[in-house]
């Protein structure tokens, strides 16, 4: 779903761009040679993971699985999906957009891993999209999603759920 009618667009209508405090998931695509999928954002320049809001009556694992294909293409079953992390740390998921609008992001963090096909950027909100190998992110990278990238180098050494 585009943002014009979500959820998030409907409580914009009543709030204006006031902090929300905002349910979300993001993915981390890792292709089968270990790289990662990142895209720039059109409205910041940064890059970051595929990630999104929540609609009402949706669980994370579906949330993440339905903003991976509208901003990428790729289709995944949301019980593929592996739960890594939450990221809620206000020092790093307090965000506000170019427009003025405000959010606390609560995100639940999932891995996709051994992905392999075709990529096909949604144009209004994604300007650049590639694989990069988790050791060369490209510059400038969205705050949120380097520390998702270190939670999920601490999951894949312990084995633990990492929370933050």
């Amino acid at each position: 779903m585009g943002h014009v009618g979500s959820y998030v667009w409907e409580l914009r209508q009543k709030v204006g761009s006031r902090q929300l405090l905002l349910p979300g998931a993001q993915v981390l695509v890792l292709r089968t040679d270990g790289a990662a999928l990142l895209q720039r954002r059109t409205d910041n320049g940064l890059w970051e993971l595929p990630a999104g809001a929540c609609e009402p009556g949706q669980l994370c694992a579906g949330a993440a699985a339905a903003e991976l294909f509208e901003e990428t293409g790729i289709q995944a079953d949301p019980d593929g999906l592996v739960a890594l992390a939450s990221l809620s740390d206000p020092k790093l998921h307090q965000l506000e957009y170019p427009n003025g609008d405000r959010v606390h992001a609560f995100a639940l963090c999932f891995v996709l891993e051994g992905w392999d096909g075709t990529v096909t950027p949604e144009e209004s909100e994604v300007e650049e999209i590639g694989f990069f190998p988790l050791t060369q992110i490209p510059a400038p990278a969205h705050p949120p999603t380097v520390e998702v990238l270190r939670l999920f180098e601490l999951y894949r050494r312990t084995g633990v759920f990492q929370a933050r």
